[in-house]
């Protein structure tokens, strides 16, 4: 399976990138600057390419942009994209004083997403940090996953469940995609006021 990540240049795109490949997945970081993502996929010895040269050759897209520009990244490259499914891994996140906590968008990225693709998005991955992916072993953690389309949907988990040494874990329908991104900024919170680089763990499942 080929796996394009878009914007993943950036630290979350890079680490996803090394946990991937490292997975056995043939992994493509994508960038508006072909040049740029070359660079970046040649430390990592894996392929790099424009935005949408990467969306066309890919059998699952993964919108790794910074939050602010996921959804128009996903309608620039609507046609690119087609009909394969998309993640949506960024959250919204609003940092204050007080500590960080969720916009009060109504909508999550993922549906906004949704709302300018014509394929099917799945939400997840949001629990996971970048320095937990890109350490050495895989984080020991759940990873949640969310969305409408259960052959996108069972990709992804399988795909997740790849990435830690947790569970993959079907969260719902991708209207949960909201609580999903919401609760990044619960980790934010928690691993700044401890000093961790904690994760999720869901209790209970069989």
């Amino acid at each position: 399976m080929r796996i394009a990540l878009l914007g993943g240049t950036g630290s979350f795109g890079t680490a996803l990138a090394v946990r991937l490949h490292a997975a056995g997945y043939d992994v493509v970081i994508g960038s508006r600057d072909a040049e740029r993502a070359r660079a970046a996929a040649a430390e990592l010895g894996i392929d790099g390419a424009a935005n949408e040269d990467a969306a066309r050759a890919a059998d699952l897209v993964v919108i790794a942009t910074k939050a602010d520009g996921a959804v128009e990244t996903a309608r620039s490259l609507r046609d690119a994209i087609g009909a394969t499914p998309v993640l949506s891994v960024a959250a919204e996140l609003f940092f204050s004083k007080d500590g960080v906590s969720p916009t009060t968008e109504a909508t999550s990225i993922a549906q906004r997403i949704q709302d300018v693709v014509d394929a099917p998005v799945i939400a997840g991955l949001h629990s996971l940090a970048a320095s937990n992916l890109g350490g050495v072993d895989a984080p020991d953690e759940d990873a949640l996953i969310c969305g409408d389309d259960p052959d996108a949907k069972g990709i992804v988990l399988e795909l997740a469940g790849k990435l830690t040494t947790g569970r993959a874990v079907d969260a719902g329908p991708l209207a949960s995609a909201r609580a999903l991104e919401g609760m990044t900024a619960v980790i934010v919170n928690v691993n700044k006021r401890y000093r961790a680089h904690a994760g999720l763990r869901v209790t209970g499942l069989h």
